[in-house]
C-alpha cells in the first residue's frame, strides 16, 4: 500500500505541470486569436494594399503598446485567481519544535511542585480555514474582479482600433508626402526655367522687372513648400517607426500613390445600435455591473461572517512517540463575528460605493452621447472629403484639357515655351489639390471606422 501510495505522487508530479503546461499554451494560442481578431485585417485588406497589410502584422508582433496592453490582460486573470482563490478554503502546515528550559521549580498551589526540567516539545499541525460564504459576499467579489477583467479587455481593443487607425493614417499620410513631394520638384524645376524665360525676355526688353522678380518669388516659395513636404515625409517616417519598433537603418515599405484604392459607396446612414460595438461604451457597461457588485458586497459587510476553523496533526514531547495514535490531536469548530461598532466605517463606505454607481450611469450615458457624436461628426467628414474629392477630380479633368490644348498649340507654334509651362504648372498644381483630397477622403474613412468602434463600415447601414 505504501509503494502504490508513493508511485501515485510520483506520477501525480510528472503529469501535473505538463498539464498545466498544455493548458497555458492552450490559453495563449486562444489569447493570440482574440488579438489577431482585434487587428481586424479583413477590414484593412479592402484598401487592396499588402504593404499595408504587413506592416499591421509588424506593429502587432513588435509595438510595445500592444504588448503592455498584453501583459495588463494577464495581470487581471491573475487577480481574478486571486480573488476566486477567497471562495475555496484554506489549508497550511506551520510545524514547531522546540525545547523547554525550566531553571526554578513551579509551584501549584500548596500540594503540588514541579522541579526543573527540560523537554523537547514536537508540534506539527495542519490549520484548516473555509469561510462559509452564506451571504454571496465572496461570490460577488470574484464577479467584481471579472468585471475588472473585461474593462481591461476593452482597453485592449481600444488600443489596438486607435493604434491601427493611427499608424494606417499615417501610412496613406506617408505615401501623399512622397507623391506631394515628387510634384513638387517637378513645380519647381518647372518654374526654374519660367524664371530663366522671364529673365531673357527681360533683358530682350518685352517684361518688366517686376514680373522678374514675382516669378522669383513664387519660386522661393514653391521651394519653401518642398522643404514643407520633405519634414512632413520625415516626421512621418519617424513616428510609423516607433509603431513598428524600428531601427533608424531599417526602411518603411509602401505603395506608390497610383496603385491607392479609395472606399466608396459607404453608406451615408448608420444604425444607432452601431455605438454598442465600441470599447468604451462595453467599458462602461462593465464598469456599471462591476459596482453594482461593489454596492451588494458593501451592503452584506453589515452581516456576521462564520468561519469553520479547525487543527489537526501530531503533539508530541518525544520524537519516538510522535506516531502513536496518543499524539494524534483534532479540533474542528465553527467561529462567527461580527462587528458591533466600527465607527460608521462601513456606513460610510455603502454610501461610497453607492455614489460611484450613480456616478458610473452617468459616465455611460455621457459616452452614449459622445459616441453618437463622434459617429455622426465622422460621417460629415467622410461626405465633406468625398465631395471635395470629386470637384477636385472634376477641376484635374478640365486642367488637363487646357494642358493638352496648350501642348498641341506649342507644337504648331501658336503660342510660346512659357505658356506651355504655365499650364503645365497649373495643371501639377491640381493634381496636388486632387492628391490631397483624395489621401483625405481615405484618412477620414479610417476616422470613421475608429469612431465605430474598428467595424466594417460597410455594415453601418445593416437593420435600418
Amino acid at each position: 500500500m505504501k509503494k502504490f501510495f508513493i508511485l501515485t505522487l510520483l506520477i501525480t508530479l510528472i503529469i501535473l505541470p505538463a498539464y498545466s503546461k498544455n493548458k497555458e499554451e492552450t490559453k495563449t494560442n486562444l489569447q493570440d486569436e482574440k488579438t489577431l481578431e482585434y487587428l481586424n485585417l479583413d477590414w484593412w485588406r479592402k484598401f487592396n494594399d499588402d504593404y499595408l497589410t504587413d506592416n499591421l502584422i509588424t506593429v502587432y508582433k513588435n509595438n510595445y503598446d500592444l504588448k503592455n496592453a498584453e501583459l495588463k490582460i494577464k495581470e487581471n486573470e491573475k487577480l481574478v485567481k486571486m480573488q476566486f482563490a477567497s471562495e475555496l478554503p484554506f489549508l497550511g502546515f506551520s510545524g514547531d519544535i522546540n525545547r523547554d528550559l525550566r531553571t526554578s521549580m513551579q509551584q501549584f498551589g500548596p500540594a503540588m511542585q514541579i522541579p526543573s526540567y527540560s523537554q523537547y516539545n514536537y508540534y506539527l499541525p495542519f490549520t484548516m480555514g473555509y469561510e462559509v460564504d452564506i451571504w454571496g459576499s465572496n461570490r460577488l467579489k470574484t464577479k467584481s474582479v471579472k468585471e475588472q477583467l473585461e474593462i481591461v479587455k476593452q482597453a485592449q481593443r481600444a488600443t489596438y482600433i486607435s493604434l491601427t487607425s493611427d499608424f494606417s493614417a499615417d501610412y496613406f499620410n506617408l505615401i501623399k508626402a512622397d507623391k506631394l513631394l515628387q510634384i513638387q520638384d517637378e513645380l519647381v524645376s518647372i518654374q526654374e526655367k519660367i524664371v530663366s524665360l522671364t529673365s531673357e525676355k527681360y533683358k530682350a526688353g518685352l517684361c518688366s522687372v517686376n514680373e522678374v522678380l514675382a516669378e522669383e518669388s513664387f519660386l522661393t516659395s514653391l521651394k519653401e513648400e518642398r522643404n514643407k513636404h520633405k519634414l512632413t515625409k520625415d516626421i512621418l517616417e519617424e513616428s510609423m517607426k516607433v509603431y513598428l519598433s524600428f531601427g533608424n537603418d531599417e526602411k518603411i515599405t509602401r505603395n506608390d500613390y497610383q496603385n491607392v484604392t479609395l472606399l466608396r459607396n459607404i453608406p451615408d446612414g448608420y444604425n444607432s445600435t452601431i455605438i454598442e460595438n465600441r470599447p468604451d461604451f462595453k467599458q462602461e457597461e462593465a464598469n456599471i455591473r462591476k459596482i453594482g457588485f461593489d454596492v451588494k458586497v458593501a451592503k452584506r459587510e453589515f452581516l456576521p461572517k462564520f468561519t469553520i476553523v479547525g487543527q489537526f496533526g501530531l503533539n508530541a514531547y518525544k520524537l519516538g512517540n510522535l506516531l502513536n495514535s496518543p499524539s494524534q490531536f483534532l479540533n474542528l469548530g465553527v467561529m462567527p463575528s461580527m462587528d458591533i461598532f466600527s465607527g460608521g466605517r462601513k456606513m460610510a463606505f455603502f454610501k461610497f460605493k453607492k455614489f460611484q454607481y450613480e456616478e458610473a450611469l452617468n459616465d455611460y450615458q455621457k459616452t452614449i452621447l459622445e459616441a453618437i457624436k463622434e459617429v455622426n461628426s465622422g460621417l460629415l467628414e467622410y461626405k465633406t472629403a468625398m465631395r471635395n474629392y470629386e470637384e477636385s477630380s472634376s477641376r484635374l479633368k478640365t486642367q488637363t484639357k487646357i494642358f493638352e490644348l496648350a501642348k498641341d498649340k506649342n507644337n504648331i507654334g501658336a503660342s510660346g515655351n512659357i505658356e506651355l509651362l504655365y499650364a503645365q504648372e497649373a495643371y501639377l498644381i491640381s493634381e496636388k489639390e486632387e492628391v490631397s483630397n483624395k489621401i483625405n477622403s481615405i484618412i477620414s474613412t479610417i476616422s470613421l471606422y475608429k469612431a465605430a468602434g474598428g467595424i466594417d463600415l460597410y455594415s453601418l447601414n445593416q437593420d435600418i
